[in-house]
């Protein structure tokens, strides 16, 4: 049975969540009552304090990216709050702490099940809607940018969507980790927002050919990596924006899933094509990226040097509201749903 702090009777069996009754446009999010869901072995209850918003949970409401198995039907990929009780004794001692968490969902509600490993200590003063915006985005960017591509120091990375969650926070990794960070934006707005948010470079794909741009920035060495939400005909130019034994990483295909490519550039470059997905990873796989994540790039957390870029906050149950936001392409930075008046 789950322990908690204050006793199990103060968890009520319901709870305000957001459903998709139906897929379709932003209307298709629904508040409903559902059971306040109970957490198993190796797995904390959250009362919700806010989510994230995320590109896959715009997918998932349109019926493009099912949860996993064993998952909630509930969007919401990140969350922050308190844990309220644990699924085993051993992880009773954490009744109490404020966290934020990589969730595989349900985080579109007032109280979600995490698991334990999946949980990062938010530092005393630190807003919580701003760590709500940090798990999802920081995964991604750490497993993709600096495992998959194992960007160094020195290094010059070329980013799309550049004030996407995803991109301010790969400006901000990079900023870091002393790494240069070329971004394309789609207007001259969104260039000087992420130039004042801390990118090296930013080109408007509008107006200028990104691949002659980033040959002109680089004086034709090229980047050591690229990592890629577009996918389709960006693939090829990308490639040829990469210095030799350059990496190339998908992590979305928003512009289309099929390229067409020049396998012999590949083989005379020593090009590396990889890409991954994060939300069906295991748990035991994504506990060990929270661990490096405590060791290498939690310090900053606490000491105030890293908080996300942040857009826009939404009560939950204009959770319509905030994907019309995402959909319309013109924030900057995260999108969050507000999920307790306490925050």
């Amino acid at each position: 049975m789950a322990t908690t702090m204050a006793g199990i009777n103060q968890i009520p069996k319901e709870m305000t969540a957001i459903g998709i009754p139906q897929s379709g446009g932003p209307d298709a999010l629904v508040p409903e009552r559902r059971p306040v869901p109970v957490p198993g072995e190796g797995e904390v209850l959250i009362r919700v304090a806010a989510a994230g918003v995320n590109r896959p949970d715009v997918l998932q409401r349109m019926g493009k990216y099912p949860p996993p198995p064993g998952a909630s039907d509930i969007p919401g990929l990140e969350i922050s709050g308190i844990i309220v009780s644990a699924g085993s004794e051993g992880d009773a001692a954490m009744v109490g702490q404020a966290v934020c968490a990589l969730i595989a969902g349900g985080g579109y509600a007032e109280y979600a099940v995490a698991p334990t490993v999946q949980c990062l200590a938010v530092p005393e003063g630190y807003d919580m809607i701003e760590a709500a915006a940090l798990p999802e985005t920081l995964f991604t960017v750490w497993t993709n940018l600096f495992e998959r591509a194992y960007v160094v120091a020195g290094d010059t990375v070329l980013v799309h969507g550049g004030t996407s969650g995803i991109a301010t926070m790969a400006i901000r990794l990079c900023n870091l980790f002393d790494i240069d960070i070329i971004v394309t934006c789609g207007s001259d707005d969104k260039c000087k927002a992420a130039l004042d948010w801390g990118a090296t470079h930013a080109i408007n794909y509008r107006d200028a050919d990104y691949v002659a741009e980033v040959n002109r920035i680089t004086d034709g060495a090229g980047v050591q990596a690229v990592l890629d939400m577009v996918g389709g005909d960006y693939v090829p130019r990308n490639l040829a924006c990469l210095a030799p034994d350059g990496r190339h990483v998908s992590i979305a295909v928003l512009g289309g899933p099929k390229a067409e490519i020049f396998i012999p550039q590949i083989m005379q470059n020593r090009l590396t094509l990889t890409g991954s997905t994060l939300r069906a990873r295991s748990v035991a796989f994504k506990g060990l990226v929270a661990d490096e994540l405590v060791r290498t790039v939690w310090p900053f957390v606490e000491r105030g040097k890293l908080r996300p870029a942040m857009d826009r906050t939404f009560p939950l149950e204009l959770a319509s509201a905030a994907h019309a936001r995402m959909e319309a392409g013109d924030h900057v930075g995260k999108i969050v749903l507000v999920v307790s008046s306490s925050v």
